[in-house]
C-alpha cells in the first residue's frame, strides 16, 4: 500500500477548505522550492504571504492577481561585465511563484524589507454569502386573540 503525502499541498492556498486546496494544488502547481515562503493567518479574515527574496529591489519584482490566482514574478537585471563572481551562492535567477486564492480573498499590501516581500491579504466575504442566524421563536409563549363580535354563518 503506497502512502501519500499531501502536505506540500496545503502551502500554497489561502482561504479555502484543506480538501478544496488539495484539489486545486494537484491541477499544475509547480511545486519548486524556490523562493522559500511562508503563509500565516494574522486575524480571522487576514493572512500573510513572506517570500524570501533577498538581493531582489522592488523593481525586479511584480505583483498581480488574475482570476483566482496570485502571481509573484521575479527577474534581475544583468549585472554589470566587470564582476568576477568566485562563489554563487545567493540566488538570483528569475522565478515565478503561483498562489490559488479563493473567491473573496483580495491582496491589501506588498512590502518589502529586509529580504523578504509581505503581501497582506484580506477575505471578504459580501453579506448576502455569509451565515445568516434565524431566531426560533417559541410558538406556545403567545396567545391567540379572540375577535369580539358575532359571526354569521351563511350556508
Amino acid at each position: 500500500m503506497r502512502h501519500l503525502d499531501f502536505s506540500p499541498l496545503y502551502r500554497s492556498t489561502v482561504g479555502f477548505d484543506r480538501l478544496f486546496n488539495m484539489l486545486d494544488s494537484v491541477n499544475g502547481d509547480q511545486n519548486t522550492a524556490y523562493p522559500p515562503y511562508n503563509i500565516e493567518r494574522t486575524g480571522e479574515d487576514a493572512y500573510r504571504i513572506s517570500m524570501a527574496v533577498a538581493g531582489f529591489t522592488e523593481d525586479e519584482l511584480e505583483i498581480e492577481t488574475k482570476e483566482h490566482s496570485l502571481i509573484v514574478r521575479g527577474e534581475k537585471t544583468p549585472e554589470g561585465e566587470d564582476r568576477e563572481v568566485l562563489y554563487r551562492g545567493i540566488a538570483s535567477r528569475a522565478f515565478e511563484r503561483r498562489f490559488q486564492i479563493a473567491e473573496h480573498v483580495r491582496v491589501t499590501n506588498a512590502s518589502l524589507e529586509h529580504g523578504l516581500l509581505h503581501i497582506d491579504l484580506l477575505r471578504e466575504i459580501p453579506e448576502a454569502k455569509k451565515t445568516r442566524r434565524i431566531e426560533i421563536s417559541n410558538g406556545g409563549a403567545k396567545t391567540a386573540k379572540q375577535i369580539e363580535g358575532e359571526t354569521k354563518r351563511t350556508h
